[in-house]
């Protein structure tokens, strides 16, 4: 209970403090990032089970999340990007896997603010974290959906939550940063329901990429939000054969089938994107083992063979008995992982789809190539 009390008293001697902050950043003109050669580095960091984030800019420095309670990496990982003194650490909620090396951050680097949902957790991971916050120099704050802030050439918007409601996931904080045209969207653990909130307030959610909700996990995700992100890449952080099973195949299976590129530190390690505002690429740490997601969920195509998750209806009426008709119904099925799901298609019994597989001319690849 002390603690508690503490916290918010610390929230309202930052209040003031906060509001110079930002005015004193929004009254120096943001560089425009690309006009420079300057550019940002965003690190999905590999912390196995757990998140961190870092956005390392020109002139900014800011980390989301601190990865598990029950591992100290992050810390090193920090020193070996480059990291000396961090502007902004947010903290999306109070669960372990995301506070969990908080304390060491906080120990490791001069903070200048740090920022978290206001929901209070009992666990020991999160009274230790408090204390790091109380016993440093940082300003304290919890940032509300429609807050709008600038940190150097970062623009951020606070899309999530409105409130502390109690609800750990549903709770945590979500943010859209913009760095010149390239947009990047973070919503920690925030679950449908969270998504559903956000969408009705009318937030711009669209971003260039998206950090998916929990870890991959099916309570995340959604195709709603998914078409309102509508992203280029999406990245989840997870460990490998982790025991919930993220990322869980139909969130992999919705987010490809949108011809979304995706990627996830279970298999290809700490994921980069650099970017100069303008253009992005994005490096990977490892190769996956195997195929990489796109090629390993689907059947597969070979040259001169139709594909029926990608071909127009003037391709699709060369496979045998598939007319107009029924090449709209494949087209607005879509995906499909191998012949086989052809059954979904109305008109599309057992008997024609052995016809389809005889002639050898359709088949099922990934939607992106």
């Amino acid at each position: 209970m002390k603690r508690s009390q503490a916290l918010r008293t610390v929230v309202t001697r930052s209040g003031l403090a906060l509001v110079l902050l930002v005015a004193a950043l929004l009254a120096s003109a943001a560089p425009v990032p690309h006009a420079s050669g300057a550019h940002l580095n965003v690190y999905y960091f590999d912390v196995d089970q757990g998140d961190a984030t870092l956005l390392l800019g020109p002139d900014f420095t800011i980390l989301i999340d601190a990865g598990r309670h029950d591992r100290s990496e992050v810390v090193d990982l920090l020193r070996r990007a480059g990291v000396q003194a961090i502007d902004l650490f947010v903290l999306t909620h109070p669960h372990s896997d995301h506070i969990g090396q908080c304390d060491k951050v906080m120990d490791a680097f001069p903070v200048r603010e740090v920022w978290m949902s206001g929901d209070i957790h009992t666990s020991r991971t999160f009274e230790r974290c408090i204390d790091a916050i109380l016993a440093s120099d940082a300003y304290y704050y919890e940032p509300r959906a429609g807050e709008a802030f600038t940190i150097g050439s970062a623009h951020i918007e606070v899309v999530h939550p409105a409130r502390v409601t109690g609800d750990f996931n549903n709770g945590s904080v979500a943010l859209r940063i913009r760095y010149g045209d390239i947009v990047f969207l973070f919503t920690g653990d925030a679950e449908a329901d969270a998504e559903r909130e956000m969408m009705a307030r009318s937030h711009d959610l669209q971003a260039t990429i998206l950090h998916l909700g929990h870890h991959g996990s099916r309570t995340s995700s959604t195709l709603a939000f998914l078409r309102a992100v509508n992203p280029e890449v999406a990245i989840y952080s997870a460990g490998p054969d982790n025991s919930y099973g993220h990322p869980h195949q139909e969130v992999v299976e919705r987010v490809l089938s949108l011809g979304i590129a995706l990627y996830g530190t279970d298999t290809h390690g700490t994921v980069t994107v650099w970017t100069d505002g303008r253009a992005y690429r994005l490096e990977t740490e490892r190769a996956p083992a195997g195929r990489p997601f796109e090629e390993a969920m689907f059947e597969g195509c070979a040259p001169g063979q139709i594909n029926v998750n990608t071909a127009p209806e003037s391709e699709l009426v060369k496979i045998v008995n598939v007319g107009s008709v029924l090449a709209q119904r494949i087209i607005e099925g879509r995906p499909y992982y191998s012949l086989d799901d052809l059954r979904r298609v109305s008109g599309i019994g057992a008997a024609r789809l052995e016809q389809i597989r005889g002639q050898g001319l359709a088949c099922a690849g990934p939607m992106t190539q």
